[in-house]
């Protein structure tokens, strides 16, 4: 997110000496990306962040795939994936490619007893039930249903849920998440006319700073393994920094839908964009208001894309027999559509009130075998006119 913020206690001239008030020195480290040419923050810690006590061990959690290459469209029953109390164990991958991981999770317990990492990819959590705090060494961001949380990769944080039901839908990318750059002039601030602005991105505003040592687990992911590290250091440790690389969250009751006389193309809902997909955003809004419009989106062929579409609330127009929770796959190379009946049923209607995230991939998607477990297999079926 190109965007400068600062937090805590900084010096006023970068890579130079800075100390406490009892002449303790701080310890600078870069936190940056695409080998020192992306976006960074400088962050001051009170511990060196580099002592590594043990490495307890390492297990794999790549997604076991159950079809390499899917060719049929899916709907799969995401409230049915079980609640699991740690947040790791939680996360079930549904749908995955190299660039990508599309997981669903239900943790009924806070991650507050070891920290995590994940050093594969930017993490985009969307809250769709539940409410609590990120807790990031970077700083801590408060959340609730309908937020994003857009988590860069390399950032140690903790989750904290204030009770037990929680649904989250994840997407992990090998490359970095950012807003789309149509919606940014070539400073980088977003133009009149984007579906959303920089007050509505809000970064961490509480810096907690522990000046500890001692046992600190810190599970590392990388490359679909999970490594478990102890550091001697807590990894919150820092007490001011700068930059441009930090988490921070936005709502999707906050993104303004663009409409028009007749019916809008699916990037005027674009939240996000990485090198290898888009995420964006279907929110209430009014319906096209030429007197013939038909609101209901006409039958396409994503030649060149997956689409995914998880369902969080509302009555989706377009769709028959979907509840929240849902994700459906709509893969490339055959048209899809909407539901029979559905079409006819939009025409003059003047608003709509669904809300959803929808994932397009630029590479096809696979599917796992825990999201055979949830599949209507049925589903592909659901275009056929009923008699």
């Amino acid at each position: 997110m190109p965007r400068y913020h600062t937090l805590g206690k900084i010096p006023p001239k970068r890579h130079t000496v800075f100390k406490d008030e009892n002449d303790n020195f701080y310890y600078e480290e870069l936190f940056g990306t695409i080998g020192f040419d992306g976006m960074s923050s400088l962050m001051y810690h009170t511990q060196r962040p580099t002592q590594v006590k043990s490495i307890l061990k390492s297990y794999d959690v790549a997604p076991k795939i159950a079809v390499s290459k899917n060719m049929k469209s899916l709907k799969l029953e995401g409230f049915k994936v079980a609640p699991v109390a740690d947040y790791l164990e939680s996360r079930t991958c549904v749908l995955t490619n190299k660039e990508c991981q599309i997981s669903l999770a239900a943790p009924t317990e806070s991650l507050c007893n070891y920290f995590y990492k994940n050093t594969d990819s930017d993490e985009v959590l969307f809250i769709h039930k539940g409410a609590g705090k990120l807790r990031t060494l970077l700083g801590n961001i408060d959340f609730k249903h309908g937020d994003y949380l857009v988590i860069p990769r390399g950032i140690i944080y903790q989750i904290e849920f204030n009770d037990a039901d929680n649904r989250l839908f994840i997407v992990e990318s090998k490359s970095p998440v950012y807003t789309p750059k149509r919606y940014r002039n070539w400073f980088g601030q977003h133009v009149e006319g984007a579906p959303y602005c920089e007050r509505d991105l809000h970064p961490p505003t509480e810096l907690e700073t522990f000046n500890e040592t001692g046992d600190f687990l810190i599970k590392v992911k990388k490359q679909d393994t999970i490594h478990e590290y102890i550091y001697a250091a807590h990894p919150f440790s820092v007490v001011g920094w700068d930059g441009y690389n930090f988490p921070y969250k936005f709502s999707i009751h906050d993104f303004e839908p663009i409409t028009g006389m007749i019916h809008q193309p699916p990037p005027v809902h674009q939240t996000f964009e990485t090198s290898a997909f888009v995420i964006c955003s279907f929110v209430p809004r009014l319906y096209d208001y030429h007197p013939n419009s038909v609101p209901a989106p006409y039958n396409h062929s994503n030649i060149d894309s997956d689409e995914v579409i998880y369902y969080v609330d509302g009555d989706f127009m377009s769709r028959n027999d979907i509840g929240q929770g849902s994700v459906t796959l709509h893969p490339a190379g055959i048209p899809h559509g909407p539901h029979p009946g559905t079409m006819e049923k939009s025409i003059g209607k003047k608003e709509t009130f669904e809300l959803a995230v929808m994932v397009d991939t630029f590479s096809p998607l696979m599917v796992t075998k825990e999201a055979l477990k949830i599949s209507d297999e049925s589903y592909y079926k659901s275009w056929l006119n009923k008699r």
